[in-house]
């Protein structure tokens, strides 16, 4: 599932991230940014080749809240997440193929793969306030 718009699709978001299984892949960008314009076309399609996964768009200047008081200076920023559990939070480089290799190695290695400490918390209990 792909969600782009959080003003409008904040039900929507909130019953998937409640209901999901899969990992949640949320990018952080903004609208003025060339660079995640760009970027944006290529992340709904990856959300299309994992469709196990919930795959957000984050502007943040729209949805500030989503970022729990952490400051993004580059973009894109990726955030991969399963319930309360952060495995990757930070700036890549906006070559899609770099995002579908870390998706795939966070898949394979679940069960292994250390959580982090930095990151957003869960977005669910962010867009509860």
């Amino acid at each position: 599932m792909f969600i782009n718009d959080i003003v409008t699709q904040a039900e929507t978001l909130k019953t998937a991230l409640t209901h999901s299984t899969g990992l949640t892949i949320a990018c952080y960008c903004a609208q003025w940014c060339n660079t995640c314009t760009t970027y944006l076309t290529a992340f709904e399609q990856l959300s299309q080749q994992f469709p196990q996964h919930l795959f957000v768009w984050i502007d943040i200047e729209d949805s500030p809240e989503l970022l729990d008081d952490i400051d993004v200076e580059n973009f894109p920023t990726i955030l991969i997440q399963q319930q309360d559990k952060n495995f990757f939070f930070g700036t890549m480089l906006p070559h899609i193929e770099h995002l579908k290799r870390l998706i795939q190695t966070t898949e394979e290695n679940l069960a292994t793969t250390y959580t982090i400490q930095n990151g957003p918390d869960n977005l669910a209990n962010l867009l509860e306030g």
